[in-house]
């Protein structure tokens, strides 16, 4: 799996665990919801670190709590470059 696709996945999982939308995610954390379609859709292909703590904040979570996840344990994980 590629490390986007793991972003992306556990973006949407506590997105549904919180009952809210990605725009809703994406206006909470004042970034624009083309943002984070980007990265959805793999434009973005390296979601910078200050995206990354904005989407947390909104989250109410920490980094450490975003990436300790089964998703991120995968020794396989395929960065882009």
């Amino acid at each position: 799996m590629k490390l986007e696709e793991a972003i992306t996945k556990r973006i949407l999982t506590l997105c549904k665990e919180r009952g809210i939308t990605p725009n809703k995610l994406a206006a909470t954390a004042g970034m624009p919801s083309a943002s984070l379609r980007c990265i959805f859709y793999g434009k973005s292909k390296n979601p910078g670190t200050r995206t990354l703590l904005d989407l947390c904040q909104a989250l109410e979570i920490s980094l450490f709590d975003f990436f300790n996840d089964e998703l991120f344990k995968d020794m396989n994980l395929e960065g882009s470059y």
